[in-house]
């Protein structure tokens, strides 16, 4: 069975920091780009960063850029969002993605549609 599994998430304040990982099982998506989207309440899922299957091309929305970090080791199948000076509008439900359909591409989508995994989510909190 194959899972991708978040955690790292919790409550924290304005101007802190949280580390997110995603840990895969059942495939290895080394060879594939994956990525960070969330889902604050009443809205729609939205791209938060992604990376190539290399890690040599990264992908930030204009709203975390500068503040987050992704990053991925592909010998231990995982990818990880580094959050540092969290707001309070960066509350959402974090869910990490992989996209098998993109193999060895040079680039990573930053299309919620382009991904095909997807991890339950973990809840990141920010109180002002």
């Amino acid at each position: 069975q194959v899972q991708l599994v978040e955690s790292g998430g919790g409550l924290v304040q304005a101007g802190g920091s949280l580390r997110l990982s995603c840990s895969a099982s059942g495939r290895t998506f080394s060879r594939n780009p994956m990525g960070w989207f969330r889902q604050a309440p009443g809205k729609e899922r939205e791209f938060v960063a992604t990376i190539s299957w290399s890690g040599g091309r990264t992908y930030y929305a204009d709203s975390v850029k500068g503040r987050f970090t992704i990053s991925r080791d592909n010998a231990k199948n995982t990818v990880t969002l580094q959050m540092n000076s969290l707001k309070p509008e960066d509350t959402a439900v974090y869910y990490c993605a992989a996209d098998v359909n993109s193999y060895l591409s040079a680039y990573a989508s930053r299309l919620r549609d382009d991904y095909d995994y997807w991890g339950q989510g973990t809840q990141v909190t920010v109180s002002s």
